[in-house]
């Protein structure tokens, strides 16, 4: 077995921009707030230690965790015609307790 990597990722400024696309803002991400998380969604080729460094970056918080999860793009009818939603990547920020982001604010 091989040990973690526990090395830091560096990210620039304008990639943290690039990696952080808009917060989602839905009923099911808010409850997520009792829970100090909040959710972000995110480019496809974007890896948890990059969001990680990139949220900690943006907002000067202290991140315990990163969920990822990839949520496929629907095929939907369109006056008759067939088309497809785009594939989307969320990511969902655990906070360090007492760490608030206000995410309507900052960005």
């Amino acid at each position: 077995m091989s040990a973690r990597r526990s090395s830091k990722v560096r990210v620039g400024k304008g990639r943290r921009l690039e990696l952080i696309l808009s917060p989602v803002i839905t009923e099911k991400s808010t409850q997520g707030s009792e829970h100090n998380q909040i959710s972000f969604r995110v480019p496809l080729g974007a890896s948890k230690p990059e969001i990680k460094a990139a949220v900690e970056g943006l907002f000067d918080v202290k991140v315990t965790a990163v969920n990822t999860l990839r949520q496929r793009g629907k095929v939907k009818k369109f006056r008759g015609r067939l088309g497809k939603r785009p594939d989307v990547k969320k990511a969902i920020i655990t906070l360090a307790e007492g760490e608030i982001v206000d995410v309507t604010a900052k960005i």
